[in-house]
């Protein structure tokens, strides 16, 4: 059932955040914390809330129309490395929930959305100086939830570097934490690393969502479809059940929906990334049934004619990319620069654009991710609690004492620490 006009209204009076309300006193979009999103995929029950990248503005349309015509709640996200300071994409962590906000108030989007910060990556002490400004820049621009990951460091210093920035975070806002590098098959995730973050979080009061793990996938394009171990995530979330922590499926792109529907039967995962899929889709690439680019025998991407982008603009993206001696791998690349001229192109092109994504995000959220109907269960959360705050689904199990600066290599202790090969895994 849609959501009835009256709880529309009730919602859009309390569940709006304070920044949101700040920022944007007169819409009428329904912005929402990301636990907001985290409760209606538990209360549906073996449900992915669809985190889509919004890499550029036709990513954004597409996923909020198909959203809407799904009845579903959804997150609209960017990671670091799309949209921090060295972005690739025009869509960023400060102009994110503008364009968002914008575009559900024109199409009349009355579904739940949640603006994250994904991928908030933290490799040392000057990561974490910056964050300490920059994360609440982000905050006054309209982001409703953040991913904090330090996966790259030690166990033990990742859990002080999330500790340390959560000051920073308003205690409404949807909390991610990641361990383990999304970076495939090497340095998988352990039920140990993960119980050693969640229960140090846990005795300091941080509360997290979501926990994203190294499960077996990438980011990017994904050579195969068999990349999710299913097993492995079922075992580990059963392992931080009691700390009320669920989790979130990194590097979708590419895997089976097999596979993605066997992530929502078999463990408590609850959103689910999909970036470079939507891309593709958007530019009107031919694409397999899970969203990866095929290519045609000289290893060349293949333009789909009448579909997507104009074929004289996807030339001249192909040609600017050959002159960056750019690999199949840096297309993403391409965002940032062709983003005007993606924007400049007649009407039907830009309208096919999003239509595109609109289909895709649409089969994906009805038929994989089990997500249709969640968007009135969003709602039901916010007048539950009679506000933007839900509070968090945990409560402090542990013993701080034991989990003092001090005591951490105690804790940690018997942790591997083989993390897998060093490189850029951000995508």
């Amino acid at each position: 059932m849609p959501v009835t006009s009256s709880d529309f209204v009730k919602a859009l009076e309390v569940g709006r955040p304070p920044n949101v309300a700040k920022l944007f006193p007169n819409s009428k979009a329904l912005l929402v914390s990301g636990k907001v999103i985290d409760r209606a995929m538990n209360a549906k029950g073996h449900a992915l809330a669809l985190a889509a990248n919004g890499r550029n503005h036709f990513v954004i349309r597409g996923v909020l129309a198909a959203a809407q015509r799904a009845n579903a709640a959804v997150l609209i996200e960017i990671a670091k490395s799309e949209g921090g300071q060295k972005a690739y994409c025009p869509v960023n962590y400060w102009n994110m929930a503008r364009q968002v906000d914008a575009v559900a108030n024109e199409l009349g989007i009355t579904i739940p959305v949640a603006i994250h910060a994904d991928h908030y990556g933290i490799k040392g002490e000057v990561d974490i100086k910056s964050a300490k400004v920059e994360i609440p820049s982000m905050f006054d621009a309209g982001i409703t939830s953040i991913a904090i990951d330090a996966s790259h460091l030690p166990d033990e210093e990742n859990l002080l570097a999330n500790l340390e920035l959560n000051q920073f975070i308003p205690a409404w806002a949807g909390l991610e934490t990641e361990v383990g590098e999304i970076k495939g098959k090497e340095g998988l995730s352990t039920v140990p690393e993960a119980l050693f973050l969640i229960k140090g979080l846990n005795a300091h009061g941080v509360f997290p969502d979501w926990i994203a793990l190294n499960n077996g996938t990438t980011h990017g394009i994904e050579a195969s479809d068999a990349g999710i171990q299913v097993e492995l995530t079922a075992e580990i979330h059963e392992a931080i059940k009691p700390y009320g922590v669920n989790g979130a499926q990194h590097g979708t792109s590419g895997n089976s929906y097999e596979r993605l529907r066997q992530i929502a039967q078999k463990t408590r995962t609850t959103k689910a990334n999909v970036a470079t899929a939507l891309q593709f889709i958007s530019w009107g690439l031919e694409v397999n049934d899970y969203g990866n680019a095929k290519l045609d025998a000289n290893g060349n991407f293949i333009k789909v004619k009448g579909e997507g982008m104009t074929e004289e603009l996807w030339a001249e993206m192909v040609a600017f990319a050959d002159s960056k001696g750019w690999k199949k791998g840096d297309y993403k690349n391409l965002n940032l620069p062709f983003e005007n001229k993606l924007l400049a192109q007649p009407k039907e092109a830009r309208d096919r654009m999003a239509k595109r994504v609109e289909d895709f995000a649409y089969k994906l959220i009805t038929e994989v991710f089990n997500s249709g109907d969640t968007a009135p269960l969003a709602v039901d959360a916010i007048l539950k609690a009679g506000s933007y705050d839900l509070g968090p689904k945990g409560k402090r199990v542990e013993d701080p004492a034991q989990w003092t600066k001090e005591m951490l290599p105690k804790q940690a202790a018997g942790l591997s620490r083989d993390k897998g090969p060093a490189g850029n895994f951000e995508d």
